[in-house]
């Protein structure tokens, strides 16, 4: 079994431009594009119709036959709120949401409604914890 959402060849910026509900989300769209993106050394890639990726990992589910690939970390402009796709669980992460700021959980996502919301460094922190997780735990492609 695999995973339907899968990278794509899609504008990033065209996305960000076109998805972004508000002004504030097409703003804080185009930061978290650049701080990403500059973080991370890795070019961003849009996953499925609304993620935007950096980096990818192969992964095999130890629960079920689920397998495939994966940005290591991401994140998309949505309506309600800001995606976050950064949180992997890894040693200190807990400890770093403490001090992310104003933001709700879902599983493996973190939603913030503005990015002036959170400290950006503990997000790069995390960013960096997640990748480094994930390496560790699946291997470098």
């Amino acid at each position: 079994m695999s995973i339907k959402t899968t990278q794509t060849q899609a504008s990033v910026e065209d996305f960000i431009n076109e998805f972004a509900p508000t002004p504030q989300k097409k703003q804080d769209g185009f930061e978290l594009l650049k701080l990403m993106k500059d973080h991370t050394g890795y070019e961003p890639k849009m996953w499925g119709p609304s993620i935007i990726g950096f980096g990818l990992y192969h992964y095999k589910s130890e629960k079920s036959r689920q397998e495939g690939d994966w940005p290591l970390v991401g994140f998309s402009p949505r309506k309600a709120a800001i995606s976050l796709y950064v949180y992997s669980g890894a040693p200190g992460q807990d400890e770093l949401l403490k001090q992310l700021g104003k933001f709700t959980m879902g599983k493996g996502c973190i939603y913030v409604k503005k990015l002036t919301d959170i400290n950006t460094d503990v997000l790069k922190e995390m960013i960096d914890g997640t990748i480094d997780f994930l390496r560790k735990k699946y291997g470098k492609l």
